[in-house]
């Protein structure tokens, strides 16, 4: 006899941070009977392997920048102070592991049942799970189900010997350090690993295929961040052809592990440790959305309206603004304003933990020009050094720039885009992302009175 299918009003697949909005928002305050299935560690990608060990690692490492500028400010700091990597390791583990227990624990509070297995559609409303606890499998239904499974780290299945290599995930299992490390990529997770381990005292060798990296960013952010690398010692390998193998020369951890890169132009290169960041895939093999007649793009990606809809029942991850726009019309905490709520994914403000911090909201310089013409566009530019760097001497100073840029359009100089780099951006640009999503104006900007003596007051004061 097949077992009974347990019914809600809402499915989540997925305990990440889209998933886990949706399902607050839809329980917690509209009360929709709510479940949500997670197969791996609660908070996903973001809590687990990607931005919270991410910006601890980052911490760690400007810790380590910040011992050497102190010699600068007179402090009698002992060159190469020594630090346990391993102990750090630990405890950046147990603050995700805190997370994870706090984010069960919203669940619970707000009446999300939480069901710990792999789902996979056996049709367009109905899931089968197979429980991690190993007690076999569960059936579950509900008219509403959401799709927030991510993505996972790819590797170049067509390269012998990626294996040897590691993917952002493997990054925060390194407890001892490699001496020397690769790293393949151009896009910011390859910026940012390879600044922190840099500064951490790890010889870094970036590969990218053309001169700058950071490509979807400005021109102004490429160009600088990568010769601020440079210029900090990171090896850059401009115009590289790729790998054409990966062979393990000696395995181990740290500085005994040993790998031999074979260049499709037959130059080796040697290292201790290989990332690829190359991109990601969609988290969906094993979900088997077809059975749901889901459709999907070649590379996987499923195919949603501009509220985030698939052509049949199910959505991706919206986060709070589908479970406001499914439950939120008919409650007296929502509205019908709510019936076209969605995720507006205009401006929205972005930051790169590089070494320094980049900042970016809206239309790059370029963009903004093949969508209003070069003539209704307006860049305002600045680059200083930061007080921060007034004691340092002269040829280290002119290596750490800071460098903003608006792109205004129209005789309104309407703030399209700005793009930021320095010490604070990151911090910076979520203040200054409200202003431009709001439509904020060259002249706004402007009128506000400047803060000093600060980096940010440039922005206010371009002419």
């Amino acid at each position: 006899m097949a077992p009974i299918a347990k019914s809600y009003d809402f499915i989540v697949i997925g305990g990440g941070s889209g998933g886990s909005g949706a399902a607050r928002r839809a329980s917690g305050w509209y009360g929709a009977k709510t479940l949500l299935i997670e197969n791996g560690k609660s908070g996903g990608t973001c809590v687990n392997v990607g931005c919270v060990p991410k910006k601890l690692t980052w911490n760690f490492a400007s810790i380590s920048e910040a011992l050497k500028d102190g010699v600068h400010y007179s402090y009698d700091i002992p060159q190469n102070i020594s630090f346990n990597f391993a102990e750090f390791k630990k405890k950046r583990d147990a603050n995700v592991k805190n997370l994870n227990n706090a984010y069960e624990r919203n669940w619970s509070r707000e009446a999300v049942d939480l069901v710990h297995g792999t789902a996979t559609f056996k049709g367009e409303k109905e899931l089968e799970v197979n429980l991690l606890d190993g007690s076999g499998t569960a059936t579950f239904t509900a008219p509403h189900i959401l799709i927030a499974t991510g993505g996972h780290p790819t590797k170049p299945d067509d390269i012998p010997g990626s294996e040897h290599g590691i993917t952002s995930d493997g990054f925060f299992d390194i407890v001892e350090l490699p001496k020397k490390m690769a790293f393949v990529g151009a896009g910011y997770i390859a910026v940012e690993l390879a600044g922190v381990m840099h500064a951490i005292g790890v010889e870094c060798h970036l590969f990218i295929r053309h001169e700058t990296f950071l490509r979807n960013f400005d021109p102004m952010i490429q160009e600088t961040l990568t010769k601020r690398y440079e210029d900090a010692g990171i090896h850059i390998h401009k115009n590289h052809k790729g790998f054409k193998e990966v062979i393990s020369l000696k395995e181990g951890i740290g500085s005994e592990k040993l790998l031999r890169l074979i260049g499709h132009d037959g130059e080796a290169f040697e290292c201790n440790e290989l990332l690829w960041a190359i991109g990601r895939t969609p988290e969906i093999e094993e979900l088997k959305p077809a059975n749901a007649g889901v459709k999907l793009k070649p590379t996987g990606h499923v195919i949603v309206d501009e509220y985030q809809n698939t052509n049949v029942n199910v959505a991706i991850a919206a986060g709070r603004a589908l479970s406001n726009r499914l439950f939120g019309t008919a409650h007296p905490r929502g509205g019908a304003h709510l019936s076209h709520a969605k995720l507006d994914y205009s401006n929205i403000p972005t930051v790169v933990f590089a070494h320094p911090e980049v900042g970016t909201i809206g239309l790059t310089e370029p963009q903004a020009v093949a969508r209003f013409g070069a003539e209704n566009v307006k860049i305002y530019h600045t680059k200083f050094a930061a007080m921060y760097y007034d004691f340092h001497p002269a040829d280290e100073k002119a290596k750490n720039p800071t460098e903003y840029k608006l792109v205004c359009e129209g005789p309104e100089e309407r703030i399209v885009g700005m793009h930021i780099l320095g010490l604070g951006s990151s911090e910076m640009m979520q203040g200054f992302g409200v202003a431009v999503k709001m439509g904020a104006r060259k002249r706004d900007f402007d009128a506000c009175v400047a803060i000093h003596p600060t980096s940010a007051e440039e922005v206010v004061t371009m002419k």
